[in-house]
Order: structure tokens, then C-alpha cells, then sequence
């Protein structure tokens, strides 16, 4: 399959390391994914920015392999004087692709901000620097956890694209199905940019029924329960893993998906592995 059936090809997504050691594992994923000539690289931040500062210090070293870098900018608890300022510094430093986002209240925080949902921080960043950033926001296939019907969450998508977002980045999923449904009723309400599913390599358990449990991605039955015949056995869990999202990616791609971005925990051989087995 040519690259052309898919526009937006590859990308990746890594966080902050709070370590010396995290910082030089991130370094050696980012040259190894590098060599796949992603289309962009994205570093997210922790809730209220608490990361900011960190990724602001990744962004630049992730650039440093010559690949577009897109920090994650979240409007909650943040005054718009703030964002404006990391706006400016962003434009100063070369960035020109941003993953816009509500974001989330960290316990003990007082107030939201002067920008309380990702459709007005869109219209800020539209309204503060016009079209140069490129602005993904974020998807939910399986509905955001706190959206109280999966009505009203895709009309709360459709309010952020038609803010001014360029493209979409779900949250990952193991059913084809839930994508392919979000994508169809999001076009019905005027949708016409591209929705790239997010993708989540399978490497360990506890750790993906936690993500899972905590941001609303539904793990199939027969997937948890494959997994929890394995027990500890961390070898049959990425293999078992990597067949089932590397079938997943494949499906997407001779579905449409205009690309797949990757969260990569910082780590470049899980997704190295699925992006051998498929055709993008």
C-alpha cells in the first residue's frame, strides 16, 4: 500500500522523563524512531503544566533529530496572559504544530482558568497567531470518561474541529469497530479533517489495565483475559501484544485511517516491531 493512501503516514508521542536516565532512554527511542521518518513527534505535559517547564526542555532535544515537534497545550489552569506567552516563546523556537487540550484539575488546584474546554483554546490560538500552528486536538472513540453520552461528547468534538483544529488524534482503542463508528458520525456532523487513531503497543498488563481503567479505553474480554492467562510471562505478553495491535494498525489502514501515531511510553521497540509487520 502506497504512502499516498495515507497522507499523514506515522508519528509518535513520548513524555517528559523526570530522570537522567529517562532522559537518555528517551533520547536513544527518539533516533530509533527517527529513522522511520514520522511526520511529527509530540510530547505531552501533566495536568495544570505541571510538566511544562520539562517539555519545553524535551521539545527541544526531540527537534534536535530534525523531526516537526508538536508540544502538548492544555487550557486548564492556565490565564490566557500565560498562554500567550508560551505562545510567543513556541513561534521564537521554530514550533508550528501544537496538540491542543482541555487538560485535567489537578487535585488542590482553586480555578480551571480564564479557558475552561479545548474548543476555546483553539479559537485562542486562531485568534492569538493565526494559521501558524498546525492544531491537533484530541478524539474518544469509546466517549471521554467524563462525557455523560456518547451524543454529546462527538458534539463536543465537532465544536473543537470546527474551531479551527487541523486533524485529530483518538485516544487508542483495540476495536476497529469503535473507530470507524466515531469517524462516520463525526463526518454526519461536518467533520472533513483527518482523525488519526492513537495506538498503544501492548508490552505490559498491570500497566495498560490501569491507562485503560483511568482514561476510559476498553480493553476487549478476550484480550484481558489472554493476558491474564499469561500471569508474568513478559515475553508471551509482547508477543501476544504485538500480533493483536499489529492486526489492529493493518485493519485501520485498509479501513482509511489517514495515518497511526503511536504512544510510545518513551520506549521505541514495541512500536518498531508493529511498524514491521504492517504496511503503511
Amino acid at each position: 500500500m502506497s504512502t499516498q493512501a495515507h497522507p499523514l503516514g506515522i508519528s509518535f508521542e513520548f513524555f517528559p522523563p523526570g530522570t537522567e536516565a529517562g532522559r537518555d532512554k528517551l533520547i536513544r527511542a527518539r533516533d530509533a524512531l527517527a529513522e522511520r521518518c514520522p511526520r511529527f513527534f509530540s510530547v505531552t505535559y501533566g495536568a495544570g503544566g505541571s510538566t511544562q517547564a520539562r517539555t519545553r526542555q524535551v521539545v527541544r532535544q526531540v527537534r534536535e533529530a530534525g523531526i516537526t515537534t508538536a508540544p502538548h497545550l492544555s487550557c486548564i489552569g492556565s490565564e490566557k496572559a500565560q498562554l500567550r506567552d508560551l505562545l510567543q516563546q513556541y513561534r521564537e523556537e521554530g514550533i508550528d504544530s501544537l496538540v491542543a487540550l482541555r487538560g485535567d484539575l489537578p487535585s488542590g488546584m482553586g480555578g480551571v482558568g480564564e479557558l475552561r474546554y479545548a474548543n476555546e483554546l483553539v479559537e485562542f490560538i486562531r485568534a492569538e497567531t493565526g494559521d501558524h500552528f498546525e492544531i491537533a486536538v484530541a478524539a474518544y472513540p469509546e466517549s471521554h470518561p467524563q462525557a455523560p453520552s456518547f451524543e454529546r461528547d462527538l458534539e463536543n468534538f465537532a465544536r473543537k474541529m470546527h474551531a479551527g483544529a487541523n486533524l485529530a488524534i483518538t485516544q487508542y482503542f483495540f476495536t476497529a469497530e469503535a473507530y470507524f463508528h466515531f469517524v462516520e458520525r463525526a463526518r454526519a456532523l461536518g467533520v472533513e479533517a483527518p482523525i488519526v487513531p492513537g495506538i498503544m503497543p501492548i508490552t505490559n498488563y498491570t500497566k495498560l489495565a490501569r491507562f485503560s481503567d483511568a482514561c476510559g479505553a476498553e480493553i476487549p474480554r478476550w484480550i484481558r483475559k489472554q493476558l491474564e492467562a499469561y500471569g508474568d510471562d513478559s515475553e508471551a505478553i509482547a508477543a501476544f501484544g504485538e500480533e493483536v495491535v499489529s492486526r489492529l494498525c493493518q485493519r485501520l489502514l485498509d479501513g482509511g485511517a489517514p495515518g497511526l501515531h503511536f504512544y510510545t511510553l518513551n520506549q521505541a521497540e514495541p512500536t518498531l516491531a508493529i511498524l514491521d509487520n504492517i504496511t503503511v
